[in-house]
């Protein structure tokens, strides 16, 4: 069950990521480049019949899905860690308790 959450949260993501790829980084990185070149698209851009706009657009897309997926997991681990030391203190054994008051005691004495 929760790999199909997973998969489902992980498709719209994708999409999310996709979208902000496509329509505000690419732009923003790409649109000196391609008025430079006299394309409107990234798609359009070509060399000889080779259209290597596309695979450049899924590669920006793949690195930025890449850099965000690896930024999430590296808080969730962040945050397991915080809990697993939160959950390690935890109140001395009876017998560390009798330890202490004896070595308590000896130290008055």
């Amino acid at each position: 069950m929760d790999l199909a959450v997973a998969v489902i949260i992980g498709a719209a993501f994708g999409a999310i990521v996709s979208s902000l790829v496509a329509d505000i980084i690419t732009p923003l990185i790409l649109t000196p480049a391609l008025k430079a070149v006299g394309a409107e698209n990234i798609s359009q851009l070509k060399w000889g019949e080779v259209k290597y706009g596309s695979f450049l657009a899924a590669v920006i897309n793949f690195i930025v899905i890449a850099l965000v997926i690896f930024l999430l997991i590296k808080g969730i681990a962040s945050m397991q860690r915080k809990k697993e030391v939160e959950e390690v203190i935890v109140e001395p054994s009876s017998t560390d308790k009798l330890l202490a008051e004896i070595r308590d005691e000896l130290r008055r004495r």
